[in-house]
């Protein structure tokens, strides 16, 4: 999308929007040019010329799609960019859960700098995490889907890594050993680089940007298969919401 410029702006369910109403918003970013699209933690961001950004929070049923198909008119379309170049860019969202922000570069700075690290940064690894476990005694899965202490781990991935690092999900994260911190750092970096080349993880409605499915859920060890077999010790895998209120699957045996 570099260089496209967004000539437009319709939002038939505003209330995904943020910060601004649909008014404001559309004569905002209207004219503007694209000049980069990035992501910082769960959010796709597009980076607009002068500054502002379009910060974009799929959550759990929302896509943003890059050329649709031009009879995309389900209901569930919330916002619609026509671009310069012809295509244009939609944010789609079942549920309407997810959100869509216009940012200023000071709004967008206070943001950003309440987010924790990036797991995939250079400079993350085994003590970076375990400096950011260390203050808290909540369970180790809490703290790594906490965007405040570490950006863009969500459950599938935070029970996967804990899986392939062979650490209780439920331990408290002050706990955890350097040695430990060190697997499990690694196995995030590992975890969330095989997604990122499958496209994601798609069991009923998230999307890429093209509409295709993500292709990781044939390589998850733990998430959704409570009941079935570890793969690296044979023991029934466990599931429990008492950890965080989510659906946690791990390996009592092997995981500890």
């Amino acid at each position: 999308m570099r260089g496209a410029r967004i000539v437009g702006m319709r939002a038939p369910h505003a209330d995904v929007l943020r910060e601004m109403g649909a008014r404001g918003f559309a004569a905002r970013v209207t004219g503007l040019a694209v000049e980069a699209v990035t992501r910082r933690a769960k959010l796709v961001v597009l980076e607009l010329e002068g500054g502002d950004r379009i910060a974009v929070q799929p959550r759990f049923t929302g896509a943003l799609l890059l050329d649709p198909t031009a009879d995309l008119d389900d209901g569930y379309v919330c916002v619609r960019w026509p671009l310069s170049d012809g295509r244009t860019l939609v944010y789609r969202d079942v549920r309407r859960l997810g959100t869509v922000a216009c940012m200023s570069p000071a709004r967008w700075a206070a943001y950003e700098g309440a987010l924790g690290p990036e797991p995939l940064d250079a400079s993350f690894d085994g003590g970076a995490l375990h400096a950011r476990l260390a203050r808290s005694r909540r369970p180790v899965k809490v703290v790594l889907m906490d965007q405040r202490a570490l950006a863009g781990v969500g459950n599938i991935y935070a029970t996967e890594s804990l899986w392939r690092a062979r650490v209780d999900p439920s331990r408290a994260a002050s706990s955890l050993t350097a040695a430990e911190t060190d697997a499990l750092a690694l196995a995030l970096r590992e975890i969330l680089t095989a997604s990122i080349v499958a496209r994601g993880t798609t069991f009923r409605d998230y999307r890429d940007a093209r509409g295709g499915r993500g292709a990781f859920a044939a390589q998850l060890e733990a998430y959704g298969r409570a009941g079935e077999p570890c793969t690296r010790c044979g023991a029934r895998l466990a599931s429990t919401m008492a950890i965080d209120g989510r659906t946690t699957v791990f390996c009592a045996w092997c995981q500890r």
